[in-house]
């Protein structure tokens, strides 16, 4: 390992390039996260021996095009389902979203390398220009313990950037790596952002441990071991006799019929007959994003097949569409025009009401919405669900109450649509905290790659709140979270079926519950000081 960053020298853009696209097998389905740790080193080392800022930079971007353009590959099987623009696309989109999230990586590095060199034990010997000090001024061979100190620190500030600049991408946080590890149990205290910073430390304790710097390296890995073995031993909520039923519908229906009108009578079948007959024991009956074609505030035939379904004390939470009109005259003739609408879930009551709403607040651009409009449309972009009307944003994060019946006692909701769950820190109404997370989606046009990426990405936010999370898709996977991130029951990609259980029960508020993404920036702070205080010990 020590003759490591010379054979690193003779190729560092190929080799970070090659160690960012092997990084993402971490991430779901692969899940092979040592691979990611090793990766990792590698990149410390390409950054130890960045002789200037531009290196710093150039290595950790180009680490961040292969790792978005392996991770994000599903994102091109979208547009196998639209007409509109050529299918071969979809590869030019992952490639030129990922030229533009690496950005963020490119500037941890950067960040990292201009630190590492600003710190006092090095102010003290001159002061010198820090793009003029030589390779071996800068930290090559040193295995400096502050280093993935920095590292992790700064790789927290640009993963929240990434994920909230321009309405944030936060697809694929480095933290979900550690899921399989136990050690994933730290997002209770420190979040996602936080749990990256610890995947950073990880790979930095096997790099110091490879060059012989035992005791930082066991400093670094001992919290690390810990975490695992509290994961992997902390007791699950057991779910309790006599817990609110609940029944999670998938029924298999592809992209490619979801919006036939031919196919519309067929899904509504296929729906209906697996959310069973009515019993006696009250139910909650949760069904996919858009699972049906219908507005229901609108439409009274359609409340009442749903109400049909269900018995005494009952509750259907289904995805559909909230519309919009207003009056446009048309030659000389006043016609509604659709103007706008909401991607909505509604609770549906065996009376044929309507019990609450929820509306998505986090919309997809270009799948929910085409930015720039007016330039994007005429030359031929769409976006990539059918309609012509964008969707418009909720107001954000409700609890919606669920009355009381008997058999069951009144709950509160709160609802996350498809990509909304993917943003720590923003899902829950911290005022009014819900009792479960209902999480509908539709993954049926992301490939066999982003749907398990999504339940991953579910299950840290099961952790970091401490609530159970619910979530029902039209082909997978559909599951039941429990409030310590532990799939309870799950149903594959491409099958029909439901899943009956008991409503796993919440958690007190965790330490990231109460303080949000103040936690994983407290850790920064706390990051930046070791190293500094490392610095310093070595004056």
């Amino acid at each position: 390992m020590r003759a490591l960053p010379a054979a690193l020298a003779t190729r560092p853009k190929r080799t970070a390039l090659l160690a960012g696209f092997l990084s993402a097998t971490g991430f779901a389905p692969l899940s092979l996260w040592p691979v990611t740790l090793a990766c990792l080193a590698t990149l410390i080392l390409l950054i130890e021996a960045a002789p200037d800022r531009r290196a710093a930079f150039l290595r950790g971007w180009l680490f961040g095009v292969g790792h978005f353009t392996l991770g994000l590959n599903w994102i091109a099987h979208a547009f196998t389902f639209q007409d509109s623009m050529p299918h071969w696309f979809g590869y030019g989109a992952v490639v030129l979203l990922s030229l533009y999230l690496a950005v963020f990586p490119g500037l941890a590095t950067l960040g990292t390398w201009w630190l590492h060199l600003k710190l006092p034990s090095l102010k003290r010997e001159g002061q010198r220009d820090l793009a003029a000090l030589p390779p071996s001024r800068s930290g090559v061979g040193t295995s400096a313990p502050s280093f993935p100190l920095l590292f992790a620190a700064l790789w927290i500030a640009t993963e929240y950037l990434r994920a909230t600049l321009f309405t944030g991408f936060a697809w694929n946080p480095l933290g979900v790596t550690l899921l399989p590890t136990g050690a994933a149990i730290a997002a209770t205290l420190i979040g996602t952002y936080g749990l990256g910073a610890l995947t950073i430390l990880a790979a930095g304790a096997f790099l110091l441990a490879s060059r012989r710097h035992y005791r930082p390296a066991a400093i670094l890995a001992a919290p690390l071991l810990l975490l695992a073995l509290w994961g992997q031993f902390a007791p699950a909520p057991a779910t309790p006799t006599g817990a609110p039923r609940i029944r999670i519908v998938q029924p298999n229906i592809g992209q490619d019929e979801k919006y036939s009108v031919e196919a519309e009578y067929r899904n509504f079948r296929k729906l209906s007959t697996l959310s069973g007959q009515p019993r006696p024991a009250p139910r909650l009956i949760f069904w996919p994003e858009a699972a049906i074609p219908a507005y229901l505030d609108m439409e009274p035939d359609w409340r009442g097949r749903l109400a049909g379904l269900l018995g005494p004390g009952d509750l259907l939470m289904t995805g559909g569409d909230k519309v919009y009109f207003k009056p446009v005259e048309e030659n000389g003739t006043l016609v509604n025009k659709l103007t706008g609408a909401n991607n909505s879930v509604w609770i549906v009551t065996p009376a044929a009401t309507i019990a609450g709403r929820y509306s998505k607040a986090h919309l997809v651009p270009y799948g929910e919405y085409l930015p720039m409009r007016n330039i994007l449309e005429p030359i031929g972009l769409s976006r990539l669900v059918p309609g012509d009307a964008d969707f418009w944003p909720g107001p954000g994060p409700q609890s919606l109450t669920l009355p009381a019946t008997t058999g069951r006692p009144a709950l509160k909701m709160g609802i996350q649509i498809c990509y909304e769950i993917i943003f720590s820190g923003q899902i829950i109404d911290a005022k009014n905290r819900p009792d479960f997370l209902f999480n509908p989606s539709n993954d049926a046009w992301f490939g066999s790659w982003g749907p398990v990426q999504h339940l991953a990405q579910a299950r840290l936010r099961a952790l970091e709140e401490g609530i159970p999370i619910i979530r029902s898709t039209p082909t997978g996977v559909s599951a039941i979270i429990d409030a310590r991130g532990h799939v309870v029951h799950a149903l594959g990609l491409n099958r029909a079926g439901f899943l009956d259980s008991g409503l796993p029960p919440a958690l007190p508020p965790t330490l990231f519950a109460r303080l949000g993404n103040w936690a994983p920036f407290m850790l920064m702070l706390a990051l930046l000081g070791a190293a500094l205080a490392t610095r310093k010990g070595k004056s």
